[in-house]
């Protein structure tokens, strides 16, 4: 009887194990391993859970971020990776029979108990400092909560410009910012960022740069649409003075008054402002006459020797006004109705050299009145062709000027030969002074330098569209040939004092 249970539970058990083998046969299994890492760095992260829908093994990555599951039955699932301080991440995956599948989570960290850095302090250098160099090392403070590594963003811009420049990605407290301009005010920033919360703004800060010495030239540079006036020294160091989003020109500086006078666009109408010599302390003179003529890049106007004072025109009138916008007089009135375009006001007070044009800037004459209006000298009346660039000497006993010696008139106003002419005014002797001029070039907006041994003017080509360059011009002497020299590129309307 024993032997016959023995066998019924032998026979027992190998119908288990046919039914067994009977379950699970047909299945099929693979496996997958990959990688999680952080989202901001990318760097590996450990002892994040692994686990998936439908269950499989919970695993852990190691050291290197790295995970492995086998023998994961085919089919498709959802594996999860956590950790604290992370955001759960999930990722899609198909089990495929004897292969390995890869995936790779990049986790974010978890914003909802994270706080943001303190603002960030400027610390050097101080605000409203000044005479900085033109390369400056710029530092600040700034600490987190939960002490995250913070990176830095600095935002730098003229106060004159709209322009901004930055600087990103930086892990310092500190950052040297290189070729900055001379006498110019900067207005900086730093944001602080942990890669979490939004970046915190500092405080505005704000230094000015040294002075690059004595800036006796003034010229005029086209940026986009706008006249922009700018002051440079011997060296030929520049640094702009207007703002690039207003329309300024024809920069007349007066010693005496350590003021620059210039002409500005306000509304429909020019007119005169003043500015120190550094662009700040902008003032208004003109109000009920604004400067007016037939075409605003060719007119110009003068101080008395003082600073006091300066004199413009408006049309066919040319009035004085204190600097101060006070005291509006007018002085002269053309006869034949002709606009005045030019005018220049001897250092002694007692001369003013006029040009006088039609509305096409044509039937040009130039000639020297006292105050009372009477005309002592007529250096040109009748000829054809285009002129201007009035400048008298410091004694007042020559006038220069320039001339299109073509005698060209068109509807554009072009000009093809335009050169430099000297008139003495008690010889009553007009002479060509500027004889070597390149060929199919004009020679524009002539001014004696301040000890009136060289020139300075513009020169382009007369295509009308090339650009213009500031010449500095000595005369030729016995040991010598003249020396034409460019001293500043691409500007106009230069201004020597």
């Amino acid at each position: 009887m024993k032997n016959i249970y023995i066998k019924i539970s032998c026979l027992m058990l190998l119908l288990l194990c046919a039914c067994s083998e009977e379950k699970f046969a047909g299945e099929t299994f693979g496996s997958i391993e990959g990688k999680v890492v952080s989202a901001v760095d990318f760097k590996p992260l450990a002892n994040v859970k692994v686990f998936s829908s439908p269950n499989s093994s919970i695993v852990f990555t190691d050291e290197e971020g790295k995970f492995s599951i086998p023998s994961v039955k085919t089919g498709d699932y959802s594996f999860e990776a956590q950790k604290e301080g992370y955001v759960s991440k999930f990722e899609a995956a198909t089990i495929n029979e004897d292969k390995a599948t890869t995936v790779v989570f990049e986790l974010k960290l978890s914003t909802s108990n994270n706080k943001a850095p303190a603002t960030p302090v400027l610390v050097s250098p101080a605000d409203n400092a000044t005479n900085q160099p033109l390369e400056l090392a710029l530092s600040w403070t700034a600490t987190d909560p939960e002490k995250d590594a913070l990176s830095y963003t600095i935002t730098l811009r003229k106060e004159s410009g709209t322009d901004v420049v930055t600087f990103k990605d930086i892990t310092a407290m500190n950052y040297t910012v290189k070729e900055l301009a001379y006498s110019t005010k900067y207005i900086w920033q730093v944001a602080a960022s942990d890669g979490i919360n939004q970046p915190v703004l500092s405080a505005v800060g704000s230094f000015t740069t040294m002075p690059f010495g004595n800036s006796r030239f003034l010229f005029v540079r086209k940026i986009n649409d706008n006249n922009v006036i700018f002051a440079g020294n011997e060296s030929a160091a520049e640094v702009q003075i207007t703002n690039s989003s207003t329309n300024s020109w024809r920069p007349r500086k007066n010693n005496a008054a350590a003021k620059v006078a210039f002409i500005r666009s306000s509304g429909a109408q020019n007119h005169i402002y003043t500015m120190n010599p550094d662009g700040t302390g902008v003032f208004k003179v003109t109000a009920a006459v604004p400067i007016a003529g037939f075409n605003s890049d060719f007119i110009n106007f003068s101080w008395n020797s003082s600073g006091s004072q300066i004199i413009y025109p408006y049309f066919d009138k040319l009035y004085r006004i204190n600097k101060d916008g006070s005291g509006l007089t007018k002085i002269y009135e053309t006869p034949d109705g002709k606009f005045i375009s030019e005018c220049d006001w001897s250092k002694d007070g007692t001369k003013i050299a006029l040009k006088t044009n039609d509305a096409n800037g044509y039937n040009v004459a130039l000639y020297v009145i006292n105050m009372g209006g009477t005309v002592l000298n007529q250096i040109a009346s009748g000829d054809t062709g285009a002129a201007g660039g009035l400048d008298f000497s410091v004694d007042g006993k020559t006038i220069i000027y320039t001339k299109d010696a073509s005698g060209y008139e068109g509807g554009s106003y072009r000009q093809l030969d335009t050169r430099v002419y000297q008139y003495d005014l008690n010889s009553r002797v007009v002479s060509l002074i500027v004889s070597d001029k390149p060929s199919g070039t004009l020679d524009l907006d002539v001014r004696y330098s301040p000890n009136e041994a060289e020139l300075l003017f513009t020169n382009t080509s007369n295509d009308g569209l090339s650009i213009k360059n500031i010449i500095r011009y000595t005369p030729s002497s016995e040991s010598s040939g003249a020396l034409r020299t460019i001293l500043f590129a691409n500007a106009s309307m230069p201004d020597w004092e």
